[in-house]
């Protein structure tokens, strides 16, 4: 439909922005324990989860705001790849089971946010038009 193609670069840019913030929050319940503790995680938290909680703070905000997107993506895509085999996969290869779908989910989203790149609202967009 030619009304909802017209669409799809802008939604594109809200599927991202959405994305990212929920994302940030993982990061900041990790950190700050904002909007609440990260349920299960231990306290203090190992090195691997503040370095996991910094990339979705950090690289959730890059995507949120469309800077350095593709890059950002593709650091938030890893982890998540790691954080899914690590922290969910062995203890079920189900992920509905295993309470990996969102690590999953968001490992594609940003998978394929390096491809697609931010839309056309986005800082990068911004900074493309500039003569």
């Amino acid at each position: 439909m030619p009304n909802l193609d017209a669409w799809s670069p802008r939604v594109l840019s809200i599927l991202r922005i959405i994305t990212a913030l929920l994302f940030m929050e993982h990061g900041l319940m990790k950190l700050l324990h904002f909007p609440a503790p990260q349920p299960g995680a231990p306290d203090p938290l190992p090195t691997i989860l503040v370095a996991a909680a910094y990339i979705e703070v950090i690289g959730g905000a890059l995507i949120a705001l469309g800077l350095f997107t593709r890059i950002a993506a593709f650091i938030c895509s890893g982890e998540m790849a790691v954080g899914y085999f690590i922290a969910h996969a062995s203890k079920n290869p189900w992920p509905g089971v295993n309470q990996g779908d969102a690590a999953i989910l968001f490992c594609f989203m940003f998978f394929y946010l390096i491809f697609a790149g931010p839309g056309p609202w986005s800082l990068d967009a911004l900074v493309r038009k500039r003569p």
